[in-house]
C-alpha cells in the first residue's frame, strides 16, 4: 500500500514538474547577422562599399514553411545587407547565416539606401541591385525594407514591403508601399500589388501583414494590413486586386500606455493597431479577427466577413460590429498575436515583461485569465514577433530593439535569438489550460 501511495505522489510531483518547467528551447541565437555571401570577394566589397554594416542589421520579423525560417531585417540604417532572408530550420549551427529570399539580387541596395538607375536593354535590367526605370522599380519582386510577413494556407509568402530605407538615418522611400507575393513552391512572383495613395496619410507606417484565406479558397484570400502609424486598416481582396482604407476608434494606442521599460531603456511610443491574429475558421470560411494597438494593453475583434466587404467596412454603421473583448492589465503591452487552433488559445508577446503571454479563447478577457508561458530577462528582451506552425509549435524572435534604436548593441553578447516551443506544453500549469 505504501508502495503505491510513493509511486503516485511521485506520478503526481513529475507532472507538476512537468507541467511548470516547459520553457521556450533557443533554436539560434546571434551576436551580429551574417549572411550567406556568393563569395568572399563579395561580402569583402560589400563591406568597404558600405552596403553591409553588420551592426546595422537586426532581425526583426519571422516565418515558417515546410524547412524554411523566414527572418526579415529591416532597413532602420545603412548598411543592411538583405531585408527579405530564411534560414534552414534543420541547421546544425547555432548562428546560421541568413540566406537572401527569393535571391539576392531582388534584396540589394546602395550602401547609402539608394537606388542603382538602370540601363536598359530590351526592356531587361543589366544592373545586379534594386533598381528604377522611369521612377518605377524594374523587377518588381524587389524588396526594399520588410517588417512582417506572413505564409498563408496555399504557400504563398505575403510580404509587406515598406519601401522605406535607413528609417532611423536618412530616410528615402525608394518604392510606394507594396504587398508582393511569392509562390514558395516555385519561389517566383506572383504579384506585386502598390498601395494606393489614398490609403497612405502623413504618418501612415505598415509593419505588419495578416492573410485571411478561406479553405480551399485561395483566390478569396484577403488581406488586412494595420498602419500603427496613421490609425487605420487597409484591407486587400486577392481575387479583385483591389484594396479599401477602414477607419475605427478601436485602431488607436491608449495614452496611458505609450511607457515603456525594455532592456533598461525608458521609451514612449505612440503606435497604433499593429498586431492582429486569426481565430478559427468556420465551414463558411467566416473567423473572428483579433487585433490590438501596440501601445494598449486592450484587446479587441471585429468578424472578418465585416472588413472583407467594402460597402459594409465603410459604413458609419460598422462601428458597431467591432468588439471590445478586455484587458490584459497593466504593462501588457504586445507586438504580435497567433491563434493556436489546437489548443483554442491566443499566444502574444510581452514586451514590458521580457515573456510570452497566453489566453484560452474559451474565458472571459481579464487579467486574472492571461497567463505567462516563458519569461527571460535575457533571452526574451523585446520579443518582437512570433509564430505557430502547423504542428502547434510557437516560433518567437527576440531582438533587443530598444537598446539597439537608443543605444547600442554589445556586439560580445548574443543580442538575437529565436526560441520554440510546443504550445500545448507551455500552457501547462497557466490560466490557459
Amino acid at each position: 500500500m505504501k508502495c503505491i501511495r510513493f509511486l503516485l505522489i511521485l506520478t503526481f510531483v513529475l507532472c507538476i514538474q512537468n507541467g511548470f518547467s516547459a520553457k521556450l528551447e533557443e533554436r539560434f541565437h546571434w551576436k551580429e547577422v551574417s549572411y550567406a555571401w556568393p563569395s568572399d570577394a563579395a561580402k569583402e566589397e560589400a563591406i568597404k562599399s558600405g552596403r553591409y554594416q553588420s551592426e546595422n542589421n537586426l532581425p526583426l520579423g519571422l516565418e515558417v514553411w515546410k524547412s524554411k525560417l523566414f527572418i526579415t531585417v529591416p532597413r532602420w540604417k545603412s548598411g543592411v545587407a538583405s531585408s527579405l532572408n530564411y534560414v534552414d530550420i534543420e541547421s546544425k549551427e547555432s548562428s546560421p547565416a541568413l540566406i537572401p529570399y527569393p535571391s539576392w539580387e531582388v534584396n540589394s541596395l546602395d550602401s547609402d539606401g539608394t537606388v542603382t538607375t538602370a540601363e536598359t536593354t530590351g526592356g531587361r535590367t543589366n544592373a545586379p541591385k534594386a533598381t528604377v526605370v522611369d521612377g518605377q522599380l524594374a523587377d518588381n519582386s524587389s524588396i526594399i525594407s520588410t517588417f512582417r510577413i506572413r505564409v498563408d494556407e496555399c504557400d504563398r509568402l505575403w510580404v509587406m514591403d515598406t519601401g522605406l530605407a535607413d528609417i532611423l538615418g536618412n530616410p528615402k522611400q525608394i518604392a510606394q508601399p507594396a504587398l508582393v507575393i511569392f509562390d514558395l513552391n516555385t519561389n517566383k512572383l506572383i504579384k506585386r500589388y502598390t498601395i494606393p495613395p489614398a490609403h497612405i496619410k502623413d504618418d501612415t507606417f505598415f509593419a505588419n501583414v495578416m492573410v485571411d484565406a478561406p479553405k480551399n479558397g485561395c483566390e478569396d484570400a484577403f488581406a488586412y494590413i494595420p498602419d500603427l502609424g496613421a490609425y487605420g486598416t487597409v484591407v486587400y481582396s486577392y481575387k479583385a486586386d483591389k484594396s479599401w482604407r477602414v477607419r475605427h476608434n478601436f485602431f488607436y494606442f491608449d495614452p496611458v500606455n505609450g511607457d515603456y521599460n525594455v532592456g533598461g531603456v525608458n521609451f514612449q511610443w505612440t503606435d497604433g493597431v499593429f498586431s492582429m491574429a486569426l481565430g478559427e475558421q468556420t465551414e463558411q470560411g467566416t473567423r473572428t479577427v483579433y487585433f490590438h494597438a501596440l501601445s494598449s494593453t486592450k484587446e479587441f475583434s471585429v468578424p472578418n466577413y465585416v472588413l472583407q466587404n467594402k460597402t459594409r467596412a465603410l459604413s458609419s454603421e460598422s462601428y458597431y460590429d467591432y468588439s471590445f473583448i478586455g484587458d490584459r492589465g497593466p504593462n501588457g503591452q504586445s507586438t504580435a498575436e497567433f491563434f493556436d487552433e489546437k489548443t483554442k488559445t491566443l499566444i502574444y508577446t510581452q514586451v514590458n515583461k521580457d515573456g510570452i503571454g497566453c489566453w484560452n479563447t474559451s474565458k472571459p478577457y481579464t487579467p486574472d485569465t492571461q497567463g505567462i508561458i516563458d519569461s527571460d530577462s535575457d533571452a526574451l528582451v523585446f520579443p518582437n514577433d512570433l509564430k505557430i506552425d502547423r504542428n502547434g509549435n510557437v516560433w518567437v524572435l527576440s531582438d533587443r530593439l530598444p537598446v539597439f534604436i537608443y543605444k547600442k548593441l554589445n556586439p560580445n553578447e548574443f543580442n538575437y535569438r529565436i526560441l520554440t516551443g510546443k504550445v500545448s506544453e507551455l500552457i501547462l500549469g497557466t490560466p490557459c489550460e
